[in-house]
């Protein structure tokens, strides 16, 4: 049974699922009844993170133009330009046995292409989501809605994976922010230019 979370839950990933080791981050999302003239071009990207709570360079970076990392411990399966349809917009799989020792925390991502340039925010999306999907057996292990809590932000950090032992653990964030990428690079102490 899939377990819900609300913003700022924690659940053990490995420890309540012994043998997990492949989970696929599915994320999605739908656009209100908007219309900037623009469509809406909505990005996953994940922060790999050091003991400092930072990522160090590019190579801890990813999204769906630099897809795998670590020799993929971490791979994005490909850009939706859209959002249409039902089910996950974008996936990233991470694979917990490879992701290396220094890195310990993933931060899950997800940003509006070009939202200053297209008038475009997170108050016209709706339905956003993250789910964790044992890679295996395609069990959904648990789901985090985020509601309709945001309006000027225009990237959102859905929820980070942290290693806590030999385990991996889920948090629930959802805290929106103006700038777009910029942002989120600052934030996980990268240089975005």
């Amino acid at each position: 049974m899939t377990i819900s979370l609300s913003k700022g839950q924690r659940i053990d990933l490995t420890k309540d699922n012994p043998g997990l080791t492949k989970v696929v981050v599915g994320l999605g999302w739908d656009i209100n009844k908007y219309s900037t003239g623009a469509d809406y071009d909505l990005d996953a990207a994940a922060f790999m993170l050091h003991q400092d709570g930072k990522a160090k360079d590019i190579s801890d970076f990813l999204f769906y133009n630099n897809p795998k990392l670590y020799n993929g411990a971490i791979e994005h399966t490909g850009d939706n330009r859209t959002g249409a349809g039902d089910g996950d917009d974008e996936q990233i799989v991470i694979d917990f046995q490879k992701v290396p020792d220094f890195i310990q925390r993933i931060g899950i991502t997800v940003t509006i292409h070009e939202a200053e340039a297209r008038k475009q925010n997170f108050g016209h999306v709706s339905n956003a989501f993250v789910r964790i999907v044992d890679a295996a057996t395609n069990r959904e292990i648990l789901r985090y809605d985020l509601g309709e809590v945001f309006s000027l932000e225009t990237a959102v950090v859905i929820c980070e994976l942290y290693r806590q032992g030999s385990d991996w653990k889920f948090q629930a964030v959802g805290s929106g922010f103006t700038g777009g990428l910029s942002a989120l690079c600052k934030n996980y102490g990268l240089d975005a230019q």
